[in-house]
């Protein structure tokens, strides 16, 4: 639980899941319902594409019949993981984007998104959905709870946590801005042009740690070290 929790929190500072809300909780008139529905939005698509991820990785599991099988598995994972992050050492990344970066993209969509609750809907849709792609902590925690010996209720019970957990940071960050009022915008700016500098260079970061849970965990279950 440790390990999906603590996989959790680093999805929760993707692009999707903290920078588009920081940047909705800077827009001088912040809109509290908008905020909530696009963040619904990327935690229902992320547990509808868990749940089908986990089935599917469940149905694998047991026709191998095999836990230790699937536990290699997830230890040829991780290694694989953790090699691919030196691929997105920050130096290599901005030689490789350009003058244009992803922040900017999608400040961009955002400015014409937020017009109505359909265009917020759509916004939440595109973030997760593109960021689906690249969801390396939640493919690890669904890769921890298939090699766990655990009931379908409780990965899908850990699903639902481990979505709600993602989204928490901004939930907190909205309270914090409501009840601070202008007081935080400093703070939040500070922080908002921070990931926006580092956002794809994160992603190394990310692809590490998500690697080394993985193969910790694959580890642990075959019993490598004795």
């Amino acid at each position: 639980m440790g390990a999906l929790a603590l996989l959790a929190l680093i999805d929760s500072t993707s692009v999707g899941t903290l920078l588009i809300p920081l940047w909705m909780l800077l827009t001088p008139k912040l809109r509290p319902d908008r905020f909530l529905l696009y963040l619904g939005t990327v935690a229902a698509f992320y547990f509808a594409v868990g749940l089908t991820l986990a089935a599917f990785a469940g149905a694998v599991s047991d026709l191998i019949g095999d836990l230790d099988a699937v536990s290699w598995a997830e230890l040829g994972l991780g290694i694989a993981l953790f090699a691919l992050s030196f691929y997105f050492e920050p130096k290599r990344v901005r030689r490789r984007r350009g003058t244009v970066t992803p922040a900017m993209r999608w400040q961009s969509r955002l400015s014409t998104a937020e017009g109505s609750p359909w265009a917020m809907v759509a916004l939440g849709l595109a973030a997760a959905g593109i960021e689906v792609m690249s969801m390396l902590p939640y493919l690890a925690a669904i890769g921890i709870l298939t090699a766990a010996d655990v009931s379908p209720p409780a990965r899908v019970a850990a699903l639902a946590g481990y979505v709600v957990l993602m989204v928490l940071p901004a939930l907190v960050l909205l309270a914090v801005r409501l009840g601070l009022k202008q007081r935080v915008e400093e703070p939040l700016q500070f922080v908002s042009a921070w990931l926006s500098r580092h956002t794809e260079g994160v992603l190394g970061w990310v692809l590490a740690i998500a690697g080394f849970l993985l193969v910790r965990d694959a580890v642990v279950k075959l019993d490598l070290i004795g």
